[in-house]
């Protein structure tokens, strides 16, 4: 083979390497490549730990042997860093050794590797062993290669002039060792952010730590069922970390919601406590107007009935769910009550806030504190603006703020509609508002069953279209929600 090719052939190799993105398959290219370029017949990887260097990988190509990664784990001892072990001296000084013969040398113990062709009936003989480390000079590991080949097959030493090619190539390896463990630091990284994130909320609100959890759980069992069922929706495994670290990150943003809104279990919240007192005082000042002589016993009597009465209905009230227009009249009504206090100055039975609160037709926010809620979709935006995330993770702040945008254009903060919602924030937006609707933990609702919380969705998918019909159809038949709800 001419020089030209050979260094075509090496070039190529290198490209190789230095493409792969898998870490598996890169330590599997890595001796691959290093054999290919040496003509190598056998070679053992090795990766620097602590305690020496652990056996990565061992290939012998005669004898049809290939060992290592998750399928074939090697489990001998790592090698000692003592340098009568040739790797270790190679290792703990940074430089090659081409052995001619291991059963004539005299520098290096060889009994390990001798001991072991008495198992296997192999015969090692020449040997190149080669640092690994990369642009800083760092050591990452060994290249063993044993018994390099001639032109017919035969086992010759290794030719001086490949140590270069392979100390390049190996070179190369750990530079994209290294670079794959700083990404892999990187993840790390993000997840640990994440992590103590997600701990802060839980801290604050537990509800909303195990809706989160609960959606990342769901959401992890829907994409399960993608990739299982063969569906052109199926998450790559990039995009799939990328979406659920979206997922716990997308409810960051009620780090700075007070809780008195996010945790409010009723229309009136604390002040039901004020009502109550005050309630308590009015019956006390009419028990001193009747010792006083100012009224009877009936008129007592008929004061305390009616107000028995109206702190009844507020308290049924402040709880109750949807409040129809008669139950609203009856608000109002009350709220034009007034009563006398202990210095003779009329007060209104309820303050101003306490009627807007109690007029509140659903739920248990007025439209202020529901304001402030949903700019917790806004505070999302401007703390995962802070982080700057790798580019493939780049979606994870736009895909977490955007949970609440509609099909229709009926959400927020931005009112986005259609196309301009990318499928990640629809299967996000489903997931949010199935668990709203399911969660066992809510401070101010029931849950609702299965049944009705998927009739709602498919409500909002076909009546008001806000959201996507067919990722629904395919979340239902996933039953993704089994062993979470």
């Amino acid at each position: 083979m001419s020089m030209k090719s050979d260094m075509q052939r090496f070039l190529t190799m290198c490209l190789e390497v230095t493409s792969e993105h898998d870490r598996e398959a890169l330590l599997s290219r890595i001796l691959d490549s290093a054999m290919d370029c040496a003509h190598s017949d056998a070679g053992t990887l090795y990766l620097l730990e602590d305690d020496g260097l652990h056996f990565c990988r061992m290939v012998t190509r005669s004898m049809g042997v290939r060992q290592g990664g998750h399928d074939a784990p090697i489990t001998l001892p790592p090698v000692p860093l003592e340098p009568k072990y040739v790797a270790a001296w190679v290792a703990l000084n940074n430089k090659p050794i081409n052995v001619a013969d291991v059963h004539t040398d005299t520098h290096f113990d060889f009994t390990g590797s001798i001991r072991y062709d008495a198992m296997t009936g192999y015969r090692t003989q020449s040997m190149l062993v080669v640092p690994m480390s990369n642009d800083k000079g760092e050591l990452i590991g060994v290249t063993q290669l044993i018994n390099a080949q001639g032109k017919n097959g035969e086992t010759i030493p290794f030719d001086p002039s490949v140590e270069l090619l392979v100390s390049a190539l190996s070179s190369l390896s750990a530079i994209s060792i290294t670079n794959m463990r700083y990404a892999e630091q990187i993840t790390r990284m993000l997840d640990s952010i994440v992590g103590t994130l997600s701990t802060a909320i839980d801290e604050r609100s537990h509800y909303n730590a195990n809706h989160t959890r609960n959606m990342v759980r769901v959401g992890e069992n829907f994409l399960n069922w993608l990739e299982r069922t063969g569906s052109p929706r199926a998450f790559d495994a990039v995009k799939r970390r990328a979406f659920l670290m979206s997922v716990w990150l997308h409810d960051v943003g009620k780090l700075a919601v007070p809780l008195t809104v996010m945790d409010k279990n009723s229309r009136l919240g604390p002040a039901i406590d004020d009502i109550r007192a005050r309630f308590r005082v009015i019956a006390l000042l009419d028990r001193i107007a009747l010792l006083e002589g100012r009224i009877d016993e009936s008129e007592l009597a008929r004061r305390a009935k009616e107000n028995g009465d109206a702190l009844a209905f507020i308290e049924q009230i402040n709880t109750s769910g949807f409040l129809p227009d008669d139950k609203l009249a009856q608000v109002d009504e009350l709220a034009k009550r007034t009563y006398v206090d202990e210095n003779g100055e009329t007060q209104p039975l309820l303050t101003e806030a306490e009627h807007v609160c109690l007029q509140i037709r659903k739920g248990t926010l007025t439209d202020d504190e529901r304001r402030v809620m949903q700019s917790h979709v806004v505070v999302t935006s401007k703390i995962l603006a802070g982080i700057l995330f790798p580019k493939s993770y780049s979606q994870v702040p736009v895909w977490a703020s955007s949970h609440h945008e509609l099909l229709n254009g009926a959400g927020y903060p931005n009112h986005l509609r259609g196309e301009s919602i990318p499928d990640e924030v629809r299967l996000l937006t489903i997931l949010d508002i199935f668990d709203a609707l399911t969660a066992h933990d809510r401070p101010y609702k029931p849950p609702m069953s299965l049944e009705k919380a998927l009739k709602i969705l498919h409500e909002m998918a076909e009546k008001e279209g806000s959201l996507d019909g067919e990722l629904l159809a395919e979340f239902e038949q996933s039953k993704a929600w089994e062993g979470v709800i």
